[in-house]
């Protein structure tokens, strides 16, 4: 049988019009910007408007559109569609479904959502190489876009300062047998020990929302953020480390690192453990705070569309998510 080489054709990404800033959230809960920024980094971060179509599918139709692009290609020639979003459109039809429709792709290729939360595009990835490097498809639309706004409790102080919303979209392909871009080694974990440290009670099948939810706050997000840092940090440095190692490379061959943007910190201490360089590191945490399974592609997007990762770049991908998930990759670009 023959093995295709994984390769991205093409990035998008996108960012809600309103910028909240943390002199906003000042007004409404007892923190500041001080405060905020020198214990998470952020300065400020987008929301979306549901009448502007800033929802998950109408950002990520947006990323894709310039994914699409970038790539060269049409709607039609993307084969599948798999769709990273921690809070979907709608429980069903999925997201991935809505997606295609907004794309106006007509050539019914398959579409799915995932939910491995801040984790997720990352696990999507090597979804999609396994079924571009096995010939299944050819052209595979990966998407991360994430409303994080419908679910943050904007009167707790401790996770209301941390989400944003926005979409990245990355399409993958098959390389060319003369180019030497491919995914070398990918590894997805989770550890359901500590899926109590960050949760979202109500919503589902097992808790419906009713008026006792809502007297309670269940309907937000939970967290506990001093075990969910530890976690972060340990798990995306070992599975940085793993994946390099695996690809029989050194830290010194990694080009740039791009990991999930939750908190400036964590990134900090995941730098540290292994010595990696921050000017080398893609940081845009501060400008857009965390938006779950969005940072990753919106971040290489960024990097790739102003120069800094080009092709022939060797690039490392961590992240964390709810679950606790977690998941690396390291690939050419």
């Amino acid at each position: 049988m023959k093995v295709f080489n994984t390769k991205i054709l093409g990035t998008g990404s996108y960012l809600p019009e309103k910028i909240l800033t943390n002199d906003d959230i000042a007004k409404r809960v007892d923190t500041n910007h001080q405060w905020i920024v020198e214990r998470t980094g952020i300065h400020t971060r987008r929301i979306g408007d549901p009448a502007k179509d800033e929802t998950p599918s109408g950002m990520a139709a947006r990323a894709a559109v310039k994914a699409l692009e970038a790539a060269n290609l049409t709607p039609n020639d993307i084969d599948f569609i798999i769709f990273s979003t921690t809070l979907p459109d709608m429980f069903f039809p999925n997201t991935a479904c809505v997606l295609q429709q907004k794309l106006g792709i007509t050539n019914m290729c398959g579409a799915i959502d995932i939910n491995a939360a801040c984790t997720g595009w990352t696990y999507a990835v090597p979804m999609a190489d396994a079924m571009i490097k096995t010939g299944m498809y050819k052209n595979i639309l990966v998407v991360g876009s994430e409303m994080t706004s419908s679910f943050n409790n904007w009167d707790d102080r401790n996770t209301c300062i941390l989400f944003g919303d926005g979409a990245g979209a990355v399409i993958l392909g098959r390389a060319a047998e003369n180019e030497d871009s491919r995914i070398y080694t990918t590894t997805l974990s989770a550890d359901s020990t500590k899926k109590d440290h960050l949760f979202l009670a109500a919503g589902g099948a097992a808790k419906k929302v009713t008026a006792e939810v809502l007297a309670n706050n269940e309907q937000w997000v939970s967290m506990n953020g001093q075990e969910v840092f530890k976690s972060a940090v340990k798990t995306m440095a070992s599975l940085s480390e793993k994946v390099v190692a695996e690809s029989e490379k050194t830290m010194s061959d990694v080009d740039w690192f791009i990991p999930h943007q939750a908190n400036l910190r964590i990134i900090e201490a995941v730098g540290n453990r292994f010595n990696f360089p921050l000017e080398k590191v893609v940081i845009n945490v501060d400008k857009y705070a965390n938006t779950s399974s969005a940072t990753v592609p919106i971040a290489l997007d960024e990097a790739i569309r102003d120069g800094r990762i080009k092709r022939g770049d060797n690039v490392l991908i961590a992240a964390f998510g709810a679950g606790l998930t977690s998941g690396a990759i390291f690939l050419k670009y």
